[in-house]
C-alpha cells in the first residue's frame, strides 16, 4: 500500500512542555502527539514540524506532517487524536496533502506574536501568556525600531548560539506594535520568510530596552548592523510568545 502524507494543524498551550521537539529531560508536544498517533495507527509515526517552538512557547496554528500506510480518514484521525490528547493540545485540522509536502521545507513564511502587559499591576490570570513590564514604555520609539527591521537583513545580532541555520539573512514583511488595549496589553507582531533560533524573543527583548530608555533608536539600528549577538539586549521570556500562523 502506498504511503499517504497527512498534514495536521494544531494549537497548544506550551507552559507544561519543554518545547516541540523530543527531549530527554522533559515532556514535549512532539512526544505526546506521536504517542497518541501510535495508539491510533498501531505503528511508530515520526512527525515533521514547521519548526521547533521553545519550552513555554505557545502555538495557535502549528503545522506538522507524517507518512502513514494507514487508510484512516483524516476527519476520523482528528476526532481520535482529540479524544486522547490532553486539554492543552488540540488538533484543528487533518488533511491529505501531496507526497512532496514537507511541513518545514515547504513553508514560505510565519507570523509570531509577542504579548506584553505594560502597567504596574500584574494580571495573575494571564501571567503564563505575557511578559509583565511595570515601568511605562516609549511606544513611539519601539515602533521606529520595528520599522527598521522590515526588509532583508542579516539577523546575526538576534540569533542565539546553537542555531542550525547557516544563512542568517531573513526577510521581514511585517513588524509592528499593536495596542495598548484597555488592559494595557501590547502585541509585537512579526512576519517573515523564516526565523533564526530565538530571533523573535531576542528582538523583543532589545526593543523593550529601547522602550525603557536603556538603548537609543540609533543604538538599536547599530545593533542590527553590528551582526554581534553580544551587542543586543536580553532575550524576552518564553511565555509571551505565540506562533500565530505558517504559510505555504
Amino acid at each position: 500500500m502506498d504511503e499517504k502524507n497527512i498534514r495536521l494543524t494544531l494549537a497548544y498551550d506550551g507552559r507544561r512542555y519543554h518545547g516541540w521537539q523530543r527531549q530527554k529531560n522533559g515532556i514535549t508536544i512532539q512526544e505526546v502527539l506521536e504517542e497518541k498517533l501510535e495508539i491510533i495507527l498501531d505503528a511508530p509515526t515520526p512527525l515533521i514540524a514547521s519548526g521547533r517552538t521553545d519550552a513555554g512557547v505557545h502555538a495557535m496554528n502549528q503545522v506538522c506532517n507524517f507518512l502513514t500506510g494507514s487508510a484512516i480518514d483524516p476527519g476520523a484521525l482528528k476526532r481520535g487524536l482529540n479524544s486522547l490528547l490532553p486539554d492543552d493540545i488540540y488538533i484543528k485540522n487533518a488533511e491529505y496533502v501531496p507526497p512532496e509536502f514537507h511541513a518545514r521545507y515547504s513553508a514560505t513564511g510565519k507570523i509570531y506574536e509577542y504579548r506584553i502587559l505594560n502597567r504596574s499591576d500584574p494580571d495573575i490570570f494571564l501571567r503564563h501568556y505575557l511578559w509583565h513590564i511595570r515601568p511605562p514604555l516609549d511606544n513611539e520609539a519601539m515602533v521606529k525600531c520595528l520599522n527598521s527591521l522590515r526588509g532583508s537583513h542579516d539577523f546575526t545580532s538576534f540569533r542565539s548560539s546553537g542555531s542550525s541555520n547557516t544563512n542568517p539573512v531573513r526577510s521581514i514583511s511585517r513588524a509592528e506594535l499593536v495596542g495598548p488595549d484597555e488592559n494595557k496589553v501590547l502585541r509585537i507582531i512579526i512576519e517573515a520568510d523564516g526565523f533564526l533560533r530565538h530571533m523573535v524573543r531576542n528582538i523583543v527583548g532589545t526593543v523593550i530596552e529601547v522602550g525603557l530608555g536603556k538603548i537609543s533608536i540609533d543604538g538599536f539600528r547599530g545593533i542590527l548592523e553590528s551582526k554581534d549577538r553580544q551587542s543586543a539586549g536580553i532575550k524576552a521570556p518564553a511565555q509571551g510568545l505565540f506562533l500565530v500562523n505558517v504559510f505555504y
